[in-house]
């Protein structure tokens, strides 16, 4: 009998409390959207038997369900796995100019997708996405940019009903 005690040390169980911000944005999310949902006005859904609450209901009580899970599981000592296949340094720095570069693109859309149309700022926005994420094909990513606009623009107009807004090439398109 050996007296070298062979067990392993426990592993780190200690609680990430930050994962509770992700419970509590669940939360609020899905909350919302069983709320938005329940006070829907009825319309023209009465004979519709998957009417417009459906899909927000489904995906709020997801969000609530996925919420309780979580909270249950973080002090439990759940936490998640790095991925392997990554080929990243978990302790590098995060690149804060690529990301208030495409929050900056984000906020240009939201102010200017209405004047400049869904067609013009659509292609700007892939194409600036595209470049802001490393490529450097700039004719091809406003040219992908313009093909995929123009698609979504017609199939949401053609396909759906729904008028994306023309902006500046009112008339044209």
């Amino acid at each position: 009998m050996s007296t070298v005690d062979d067990r392993q040390p426990a592993p780190d169980t200690k609680p990430d409390y930050a994962q509770y911000v992700v419970v509590a944005v669940l939360a609020v999310v899905g909350g919302f959207l069983v709320y938005s949902a329940v006070t829907l006005p009825a319309g023209f859904t009465k004979v519709d038997p998957v009417g417009p609450k459906l899909f927000p209901m489904v995906i709020g009580v997801a969000a609530l369900v996925l919420a309780v899970v979580l909270a249950i599981a973080i002090p439990r000592g759940s936490k998640g796995e790095a991925d392997a296949g990554e080929d990243i340094d978990p302790e590098s720095p995060g690149d804060w100019r690529t990301v208030g570069l495409l929050i900056g693109l984000f906020v240009a859309m939201i102010l200017l997708v209405n004047p400049l149309g869904w067609v013009i700022m659509g292609t700007l926005f892939f194409g600036g996405a595209a470049t802001i994420l490393g490529s450097r094909h700039y004719v091809r990513n406003v040219a992908i940019g313009l093909v995929l606009s123009l698609a979504s623009f017609y199939a949401f107009y053609s396909g759906l009903g729904i008028p994306l807004p023309a902006g500046i090439l009112d008339g044209i398109l």
